[in-house]
């Protein structure tokens, strides 16, 4: 399951650096569900060729990660924020001023990214 999710995330951010024919065949795979052989047939190719094309689509966008890291920081941002709701909750229940300061912490961090 946790490689469809990283899948379906290098897609999100690098897909539409791929061909046209890539991004069909991947998106068959990682987000219609479809077997090799049901791509194969569709497309007119060997299962084989299909496989091929998978692999190298994963090292392509893995490779776009590696230089830009886009998926890290969209990770990274995501929990900074999900931080940031839970202490202005905090906030609100109890008042402590020091979770003001952490806020604006992680608000800069987020920033920088």
């Amino acid at each position: 399951m946790e490689k469809i999710v990283e899948q379906g995330l290098l897609y999100d951010f690098y897909g539409e650096l791929l061909t046209e024919h890539q991004r069909h065949i991947y998106e068959d795979v990682v987000f219609n569900d479809m077997s090799l052989s049901e791509i194969a047939e569709e497309q007119g190719i060997s299962r084989q060729g299909v496989h091929d094309l998978i692999k190298r689509c994963d090292k392509i966008l893995t490779g776009y990660e590696e230089k830009l890291k886009l998926v890290q920081k969209f990770n990274q941002t995501k929990k900074m924020v999900e931080e940031i709701k839970e202490l202005a909750g905090a906030y609100k229940q109890n008042g402590d001023i020091s979770l003001i300061d952490r806020i604006e912490q992680l608000s800069e961090e987020i920033g920088r990214l």
